[in-house]
């Protein structure tokens, strides 16, 4: 998932290739909890729980979870659900394409599971949007264009919008590179091949 919160302590990627991991995190309070640990820095399980709104216990478990599969590590000191957890990757990565069909299909039910929490994060600041001062309302973009690309176009394309996000990554890190007036912004990088066409071509539509 984007959500990225980078400290000495972390690499930079968590890539995840055994099914049995990707189903792991494939549970929204697990992505959840990471992306916490990633914008928040090392937290208990107490206070994981009062930003999630999850019980203590539930929290706990998670976590416990994710530091089965090398998601989430201890970061030092405290007793029980006391003791903090810190995020061990900036980014948490897996395979946009595998040969094993357990790997298929495990990191299938993971970027659905993604997908929702994106549609459920969208759906929410879309209905928010009216609160926010006019330059932000005329500053987000809604919207979507449909190209003609082949494959190697579609992957190029992709590291040119990484490669003019790659400067901001650092803000993330270092509130003292955020300029005034700055807030945490989710952009969303989706793109795929049309599935109506698909369809189309197999001779499945309607």
């Amino acid at each position: 998932m984007a959500e990225k919160r980078e400290t000495k302590s972390q690499v930079s990627d968590s890539r995840l290739t055994d099914p049995r991991a990707l189903r792991a995190y494939a549970h929204p309070t697990r992505m959840r909890l990471v992306g916490l640990l990633r914008r928040e820095g090392p937290l208990t399980a107490t206070r994981a729980a009062e930003f999630t709104g999850e019980s203590v216990a539930s929290c706990s478990y998670h976590l416990r979870m994710l530091a089965k599969y090398g998601l989430v590590g201890q970061a030092g000191g405290g007793q029980g659900r006391e003791k903090p957890w810190q995020a061990t990757a900036a980014y948490t990565s897996w395979p946009e394409y595998s040969e094993d069909p357990a790997v298929s299909d495990a990191t299938a039910a993971l970027s659905i599971a993604v997908a929702d929490i994106f549609h459920e994060r969208m759906t929410r600041a879309i209905a928010s949007r009216g609160q926010l001062p006019r330059e932000w309302q005329e500053a987000q973009e809604f919207g979507d264009s449909q190209l003609y690309l082949t494959s190697e176009e579609m992957a190029a394309l992709r590291e040119q919008i990484r490669a003019l996000l790659r400067p901001y990554d650092e803000r993330a890190d270092d509130p003292a590179l955020r300029p005034e007036g700055a807030r945490l912004v989710e952009f969303l990088r989706i793109a795929y091949t049309f599935p109506d066409q698909l369809q189309e071509q197999r001779g499945d539509a309607p």
